[in-house]
């Protein structure tokens, strides 16, 4: 094992910086690796970037992956981290303390834990790249502490607020019991005119399938031998995709017509339909697959609630086995 030693100049306070690499093999390869970090695309000295200029790098790499709503999102919170002062830091002083009190800084002008977490994601993500290409030996956000801070318990929607709802609210799209979701409706730009909408890929560009009660099918049935000839797109009358604005009003519309709390948004109903198999008892990789979460611990994390409920279940299932009510 060689540790290969190539310095790249001087910091803006004049210390000396270098790039460092463990190599495994010979003395050839050693002195290969330290040849192409002399000559290489991978050098640069730390002191002539900054950490926005590692954001910028960032969104220039991966631009062209991204979903539109993920690049339009990405690019909302480097800007907001280009916002504070650690941007401005070049890469060759900056260390795993600029970026805590940078959470700190954060937490006084209101960030909540999540956002946080978001703005934290994309610094680590563009270090990660920065180590990659050989800017710095170390990421330094990945070795920083994100600290959470005391929340309520998440709340849930009723059986009833849900059952009121869906009385003024019941329209999906199925294919034999199947819902697919393949797609999502995305508004491309707006103006004074109407919204330039497209039938763009879901967040994660994954595909899944949702199965749906005899009921729903029913109901989905007989709507769309009603609606479907007047044009292809769910909640829609005609040839041209709705808005998700439209929807949203919809929904308000619906909440009002019910009577339930104006506290719940659509979104609720997500989480609603999680935390119930959750608490039945149904395993989290097919509640994580219902969702859409590619990693079932995200589910865990964000659902660590239902399992609360879960647990007295399972408590009082253990304790009428041993009374000796089940066997």
């Amino acid at each position: 094992m060689w540790e290969v030693r190539v310095s790249t100049g001087a910091d803006v306070g004049g210390n000396p910086t270098q790039l460092s690499r463990t190599v495994r093999g010979g003395q050839r390869d050693a002195l290969r690796v330290a040849a192409e970090l002399e000559v290489g695309p991978g050098r640069s000295s730390p002191a002539s970037r900054n950490v926005s200029d590692v954001l910028d790098a960032w969104v220039e790499q991966n631009f062209d992956t991204w979903v539109a709503s993920s690049a339009r999102d990405q690019q909302s919170r480097v800007r907001s981290v280009k916002k504070d002062q650690i941007s401005r830091i070049p890469l060759a002083r900056l260390s795993v303390a600029d970026v805590e009190r940078w959470h700190t800084r954060m937490r006084k002008f209101g960030y909540k834990d999540a956002g946080i977490r978001n703005l934290h994601g994309v610094l680590r993500a563009a270090l990660a790249q920065a180590e990659r290409r050989g800017w710095v030996t170390n990421n330094v956000a990945a070795m920083a502490r994100l600290r959470s801070s005391k929340v309520k318990q998440r709340s849930v929607m009723t059986v009833g607020d849900v059952r009121a709802v869906m009385a003024a609210l019941r329209w999906t799209d199925e294919v034999d019991g199947q819902l697919t979701i393949d797609s999502s409706i995305e508004v491309v730009a707006r103006g004074e005119s109407a919204p330039r909408l497209r039938d763009a890929a879901t967040k994660t560009a994954n595909e899944r399938t949702v199965t749906l009660d005899a009921e729903t099918v029913e109901v989905n049935a007989a709507l769309r031998s009603e609606r479907a000839p007047y044009g292809p797109w769910m909640f829609a009358l005609g040839p041209e995709m709705v808005t998700p604005d439209r929807i949203g009003w919809w929904w308000r519309r619906a909440r009002k017509i019910s009577g339930i709390d104006p506290k719940w948004r659509l979104h609720n109903m997500r989480h609603w339909s999680a935390t119930v198999a959750i608490g039945q008892g149904h395993d989290v990789r097919t509640v994580a697959g219902r969702l859409g979460h590619a990693n079932p611990a995200m589910t865990l994390r964000i659902y660590a609630h239902a399992f609360a409920a879960a647990d007295q279940a399972l408590a009082a299932g253990l304790g009428d086995f041993l009374r000796g009510k089940k066997e």
